[in-house]
């Protein structure tokens, strides 16, 4: 049974979501306050985590730094502050997806199946009976097989949806892709979701593989750079 870890310090609000996840086939482990959480990953990681930003002793953010320290596993933060600079923080701390409230439950299931759907693609790799497919950008290689990153011939450590969106970049090299575009084949987005998930993780990945790699098309969207390997005509 999938297994989330709901850290929130409200108490109406997170048993109310922990029965409708529970409702949904979930089991559900819950903390109110950041610390405790952190010791409850700690003790059994979790297949998905859902963090509150807000949060006393530890507050949401600080606690996915530290849980990106140890793990990938996919997290959700929600919180009821909507300004651009919270969003962002949460997303550049590492977290994969984010949720204003009130939400409706559907709503974060949906978005916790995207997330766990990525973390199984990442986790399938090395299953596949096909030989290894390697793309070339420069110093970057893409595995489209074992779905590993190199930079300059080291391997990246991306979270998986990082390297879903890299993946998406690389299958289409030099192709402007939308922010909508970007949101539906990532996050499976069907429908308009805020652009700014995908900004943080352009952002995100660009430090992981190169500033220069991908490129903005302004009022568009961004493309990957399909640059010449070094010694090329």
């Amino acid at each position: 049974m999938t297994e989330v870890l709901l850290v929130e310090d409200d108490a109406l609000l997170r048993e109310a979501t922990q029965l409708s996840l529970e409702r949904y086939g979930y089991q559900v482990r819950t903390a109110s306050d950041g610390l405790v959480g952190l010791a409850q990953f700690k003790d059994r990681a979790p297949d998905v985590a859902v963090l509150d930003v807000m949060l006393p002793h530890l507050d949401g953010v600080s606690l996915v730094r530290r849980i990106r320290e140890i793990s990938r596993v996919p997290v959700l933060m929600i919180s009821a502050r909507t300004d651009p600079v919270d969003v962002v923080l949460g997303l550049e701390a590492g977290a994969d997806d984010y949720l204003t409230k009130p939400y409706d439950v559907p709503v974060l299931v949906a978005r916790i199946r995207s997330a766990l759907r990525r973390a199984a693609d990442y986790a399938d790799t090395g299953a596949q009976d096909a030989e290894e497919t390697l793309l070339r950008f420069g110093d970057l290689t893409v595995d489209t097989a074992s779905m590993e990153i190199h930079r300059d011939g080291r391997l990246l450590d991306l979270t998986p949806t990082e390297r879903k969106m890299l993946l998406e970049f690389a299958a289409e090299p030099g192709v402007v892709l939308s922010r909508t575009a970007l949101l539906e084949r990532v996050w499976d987005y069907a429908w308009g979701g805020d652009s700014r998930v995908v900004d943080v993780h352009v952002q995100r990945l660009r430090a992981k593989i190169g500033r220069d790699r991908i490129e903005t098309v302004r009022g568009f969207g961004y493309k990957l750079v399909p640059t010449r390997p070094p010694g090329s005509p």
